[in-house]
Order: C-alpha cells, then sequence, then structure tokens
C-alpha cells in the first residue's frame, strides 16, 4: 500500500530552496491545504529573505491544553535565526526565518531543520501524545504489571484515568488513554456511504492479519461499528448510527524509547487520512475495473452483430415464433 508522507513536501521544498546556496530571493505567498484542512501560509511579508511560515489547524485550542506552545518553542528555539511571533491573522501559529542570518554546522544540521520545519503539523499533534507517554511512565513506575493478566485487560485502577481529546474534525475526533501498560488510541470516524463501511472492514482485517502473520510487534488494532469502546463510553454519548471506531493499542515496545516513540507519533497521527485514501483509491480502482469491463462487453456485443443494409431488413419479416418469411410484391 502507499504509505502518506508525514511531511507536507511543498513546504520542505520551499524551505530547501530558500536555503540552498545559491539562492535567488523571490517574493512568496503561497497558502497550503493538507489532507486534514490543515492549511500553511509561507509569505515573505517584509522583505524577500524573511519567511514567514503559519500554520491553522482545526483542532488547535485543544492542543494548546496540552502543551503544544511549549513543545513547538523547544523545537525551534535552539536555532537564533527563528522567532516565534505573534501569529499571523488568521492562522494559529507562526515562525520568523530570516534566511540572510541562518548558519550551519554541516549539511545533516540543515536537512534536519528542513525537516523539522516541514513536520511543523506532526509537532502539534504530537503535544497530547507525548503527554500521554510521560503519564504512562508514572503509571507503569506506580503500578507495576500484574503477571497474571494474561489477556491484557485494563486494570481497574486505570479506569477513571483522564482522557485526552482531539476534536481534529467536526464530529470526528481522536481519544488518547494511558495506562500502566499500555496507551490506548482511539479514532473516531464517520462514513456517508455504506460501501465505505465494507470497505473499512476489509481493510482494518488486513491490519490483524499482517500482525498474525509476519508483523507481531505492530500495535493492536480494533474495529467496531456503532459500539463505542468501554474508554470512551462516557464521552460519546452523543453517537450517531454512522460512526466507526478504530483503537490502536500502543504497547511499551512502541514507546521503549525517545525516537520509537517519534516513530509512533508520526504514524498514528496520520492514519485517519492514510485510511480514507485508501478506501478512495479502492472504489477508483474498482470503477476503472468496471468501465474497462464494460467496454469489453461492448466491443464483443459490437463484433457479434450482423450488417444489414436497409432493403434487406425492409424485406424480412419474422413470424411470432421466430421463422422468418419474405415479402413479395
Amino acid at each position: 500500500m502507499l504509505q502518506l508522507q508525514p511531511q507536507n513536501l511543498l513546504v520542505e521544498e520551499a524551505i530547501s530552496q530558500a536555503f540552498a546556496p545559491d539562492y535567488t530571493p523571490v517574493f512568496l505567498d503561497r497558502i497550503i491545504t493538507d489532507f486534514d484542512f490543515t492549511t500553511y501560509h509561507l509569505s515573505t511579508p517584509e522583505s524577500k529573505t524573511k519567511l514567514l511560515l503559519s500554520i491553522s489547524i482545526k483542532c488547535w485550542n485543544d492542543l494548546v491544553n496540552y502543551g503544544v506552545k511549549e513543545l513547538l518553542n523547544s523545537k525551534y528555539s535552539k536555532y537564533p535565526f527563528i522567532q516565534q511571533t505573534q501569529p499571523e491573522y488568521g492562522y494559529d501559529y507562526s515562525l520568523y526565518i530570516d534566511v540572510e542570518q541562518a548558519t550551519f554546522s554541516n549539511e545533516d544540521e540543515k536537512q534536519q531543520l528542513i525537516a523539522e520545519l516541514s513536520l511543523l503539523k506532526r509537532n502539534c499533534f504530537a503535544a497530547p501524545f507525548l503527554q500521554a507517554f510521560q503519564r504512562y511512565e508514572v503509571l507503569s513506575k506506580e503500578q507495576p504489571v500484574d503477571p497474571n493478566n494474561l489477556y491484557g485487560e485494563d486494570s481497574p485502577n486505570n479506569s477513571n484515568e483522564q482522557v485526552l481529546q482531539l476534536h481534529y474534525r467536526d464530529m470526528e475526533s481522536i481519544y488518547i488513554k494511558p495506562s500502566n501498560d499500555r496507551v490506548t488510541v482511539i479514532f473516531s470516524t464517520i462514513f456517508q456511504d455504506d460501501t465505505d463501511k465494507i470497505f473499512s472492514k476489509v481493510f482494518l482485517q488486513e491490519f490483524s492479519d499482517a500482525r498474525k502473520r509476519s508483523i507481531q510487534k505492530a500495535p493492536q488494532v480494533i474495529n467496531s461499528h456503532q459500539e463505542i469502546p468501554l474508554e470512551i463510553k462516557h464521552l460519546e454519548a452523543a453517537n450517531t448510527h454512522n460512526k466507526t471506531y478504530i483503537t490502536f493499542v500502543l504497547f511499551p515496545r512502541h514507546l521503549s524509547t525517545e525516537d520509537v516513540k517519534w516513530n509512533s507519533i508520526t504514524h498514528i497521527q496520520l492514519f485517519r487520512s492514510y485510511f480514507h485514501y485508501h478506501i478512495k483509491i479502492v472504489k477508483c480502482y474498482l470503477h476503472q475495473r468496471m468501465r474497462f469491463r464494460v467496454n469489453s462487453f461492448t466491443k464483443i456485443l459490437n463484433r457479434a452483430r450482423r450488417d444489414v443494409d436497409d432493403e434487406e431488413h425492409r424485406s424480412e419479416r419474422k413470424t411470432a415464433s421466430g421463422r422468418r418469411f419474405e415479402m413479395r410484391a
């Protein structure tokens, strides 16, 4: 399957050109919209050598509650030529980049900064996940894992643990719940078409089958339609009939090191776009095959059609049983 890239390629390309040695400064005013309606604005409001990168996210207010500003400041404050300014009008967060003052000790440092700027959305969504991971580490020390818990049921002591919520789309949310032995991530999504629900079941079943066959270290994936998971039963009272819940269970092996944590965040925050993208691609492929088959049948019927001239067609008649007779003058 095609894997969507976590970074915004247009932002990455523009920043790479700005940091290139042979770059000729130009005025920029680009508005870029991502899969989940996240909007970027890359512009040069003052001069050609000063870039302003702004981002607008639908669930920004939720992210602020989980420390997104502090996380972004820690990510970009180590670069003296990047300043966190007052957000641009209509956007939630802005970075002011002075290209003339940009200096790098080596090429790897420059590529790392380009990657961090193109992953601005990922860094924003990482705030609640990192908070949940920190809470998991505290709970794992306070409540050691029960060796008799063979089936991985959630401990009763974790039932009152806070569930972090991200309302990232209209009527769709991400729920993150830390426990002493795992971090549970639940996506709620809506399918307007009944056929999409069928495709989603087949698609998610492949996740489970792949985990059984060859990728035992992958997170556990649970799909439930209409039935609200117990972790968020008290939060999804106003459930709709066409809402589906996809649960990911991140175990300690997915949170072992900082690099592993960021890798888990990078992949899981992109799941909703990845999920619906592949459903639409499958439908496009099936429609394409159907059109191709119809065209093939049409060609066969055209080849089987008997050519009859007008004079013969007028003189030829058939009875009700299909017998032919000729009309004589």
